[in-house]
């Protein structure tokens, strides 16, 4: 779809820092994200919903996940990792993405209430790379 910015990633026109392709999936940064190196996760193609997921996809995309979830923790030294969707309600782009939040105990994040941060010059970047490595070595 030509007016979603996430198929606008996937395909290259907007720029993002890319953690994880595969043929099927595609993980980058956030651009507001609750914690440095929180990663968005979403399939190449345009899928609104999970529950639009097609079947062959699902494997996939949960796999990804949870390599995304290892990732975050080698990578960035977090005690764990935050996993979530949203369909619809609260889907701020309605393609279908999955947040990994790196997390660590006494973070502040509390419940669904997610304060933003943001990246200064070069780090997002420099988050990126240590993902790219870590998911390099799983």
């Amino acid at each position: 779809m030509s007016d979603c910015v996430f198929c606008q990633i996937v395909s290259g026109e907007v720029t993002a820092e890319v953690v994880l392709e595969t043929d099927d999936l595609v993980a980058f940064l956030d651009t507001r994200p609750v914690f440095k190196g929180h990663v968005l996760l979403v399939p190449r193609e345009h899928v609104d919903t999970l529950p639009d997921l097609p079947a062959d996809l699902r494997d996939p995309f949960l796999a990804a996940a949870q390599t995304l979830a290892t990732a975050v923790k080698t990578g960035l030294g977090a005690q764990g990792s935050f996993v979530a969707m949203n369909n619809t309600v609260s889907q701020s782009v309605p393609h279908l993405h999955l947040h990994v939040v790196p997390r660590t105990k006494g973070d502040g994040l509390r419940g669904f209430f997610w304060p933003r941060t943001k990246y200064a010059d070069g780090e997002a970047a420099a988050y990126a790379e240590k993902l790219r490595a870590a998911l390099a070595e799983v």
